[in-house]
Formats: C-alpha cells, structure tokens, sequence
C-alpha cells in the first residue's frame, strides 16, 4: 500500500507545477544559482616515474663522462679511484711498518741511553748552582760554605786562559816566522 501512496504522491506534485506534459525539459546537472564558476582544476605532480627516468639519465650520462679516458691516454677517473682504493690498505701497511720500525729504535735506544755508564764528573759553569733552591722554610745559617768550590773553579778558570794564552802567543810567534 505504501508504494501505491508514494506513486499518487508523485503524480499529485507533477500536476501542481502544471507542465504540459509534451513540454519536458531535458535534466541539467548545472548548478541553478545563476552562476556559473570555473571547473575545478587538479594539479597532478609528475610522479616518481619520471623522476626515476630523468635521474636515472643523468646518472648514466655522468657514468659516461667519467668513463671515458682523458686527453692524451691518462686513465679514467673511474680507474683513478679504483687504484686508489685499492692502494689504500698498502699504504697503511707501509706506513704501520715504519711506524713500528722507529717505535723499535726509540725502545732499543732508550734501553741503550739507560743502561750506560755515566759520568761522576759535573762541570759547573758558576758556583750558584750548588744554593739553588728555595730560600723559604731555611733556617739562617743552613746554607752550605762554597767558598772552596768557588776557589777551586776560579784556579780551574785561571788555569784554563793561561792555557788559552799560551797557545794564541805560539799561533802569533809562528805567523810572525812564517812571514
């Protein structure tokens, strides 16, 4: 029954809007505001594929260029970089043994430097060296006496440009002969 209503309710509206029946319009989709505007438009992006393309163009005619040997038969860059690689462990091989090499020398020579005699003998170039030290915390009269230290290195100096004396008068007395 209610689909009978519904029918005679449609036939009632279509008599209410009193179109000949002969006169039908035809459907339009169009918006009815009396407006028209401009059909959306999509911004499509050129997809991953093409971008695969290109890049993939690219890297082969880079492939190519580094390829092909340089000017008057030098290897190409490629060859370059593979010897480079390939030399790369034989240069740390090398370097490594020289490192070792002079890590041994330094052992065997520090083992040779402490195991020498060494000398009893101190030559003092002034007699201050032996008060050396900080004066604080020193009672007054605790500095050692020098003065034989210091006689001793003066005779020792003395001695010393009396030789040096001698020898510039034969060096003169032998130039003024040879003349």
């Amino acid at each position: 029954m209610s689909a009978l209503r519904q029918r005679a309710a449609q036939l009632a509206r279509q008599a209410r809007t009193a179109r000949p029946s002969g006169a039908q319009s035809t459907r339009s989709y169009a918006s009815s505001h009396g407006h028209h505007e401009a059909p959306h438009t999509v911004e499509e992006s050129l997809g991953p594929a093409f971008f695969i393309t290109m890049g993939t163009f690219v890297g082969s005619v880079f492939v190519y260029q580094i390829s092909r040997p340089g000017e008057n038969g030098e290897l190409s860059t490629i060859h370059k970089w593979i010897e480079k690689i390939s030399n790369y462990g034989t240069e740390w091989e090398t370097k490594n043994h020289l490192m070792a090499a002079a890590i041994q020398q330094a052992a065997h020579d520090k083992h040779l430097l402490y195991g020498a005699e060494r000398s009893k003998y101190h030559e003092l170039s002034y007699p201050e060296v032996f008060t050396h030290g900080s004066p604080f915390n020193v009672p007054a009269g605790h500095y050692p006496n020098i003065s034989k230290v210091v006689a001793h290195y003066q005779k020792q100096h003395h001695d010393d440009e009396a030789r040096k004396a001698k020898k510039l008068a034969a060096a003169a007395a032998t130039a003024a002969a040879s003349e």
